[in-house]
């Protein structure tokens, strides 16, 4: 492991596990599945003791890359909010037809939207006024 790499597992939370992430890990935490996308889910091992000062069981996901939480697919969503208690691996979960698939956020890149009339579209021009604003002076 090269000094660089250790680096950024100590001072970056955005790319994968810090070092506090794989502590715990080491200390307690129970490999429950993966998704799609590459990221893995734990939780809390069951032990009554250490989860009651928790309240909830303690669940986490590290990512397979950049942290991204709207990457998180519908049933492992549905796992991490306690919304159901069994993972997507325990049952089989299948996506409702409308749920979409995950596509990532793309403001601040070339795919972003940009609507009509917006400095930063393709057309570069803002529509014609259709005279019906007025514009406001002071003491008027």
């Amino acid at each position: 492991m090269s000094l660089m790499s250790v680096l950024t597992d100590i001072f970056t939370w955005w790319n994968g596990a810090t070092v506090g992430t794989r502590f715990a890990l080491s200390r307690g935490g129970e490999f429950v599945g993966e998704d799609e996308f590459g990221n893995r889910y734990y939780r809390l091992k069951n032990d009554p003791e250490k989860n009651a000062a928790f309240g909830p069981e303690r669940r986490w996901v590290v990512y397979s890359g950049y942290a991204e939480a709207s990457a998180i697919p519908t049933g492992w969503h549905g796992w991490m909010h306690h919304t159901v208690e069994a993972p997507p691996t325990a049952e089989s979960y299948a996506a409702r037809e409308w749920e979409k698939p995950h596509r990532s956020n793309k403001t601040g890149t070339r795919e972003a939207y940009r609507p009509k009339g917006s400095t930063l579209s393709a057309e570069r021009r803002r529509p014609a006024a259709t005279g019906d604003y007025e514009a406001w002076t002071p003491g008027s």
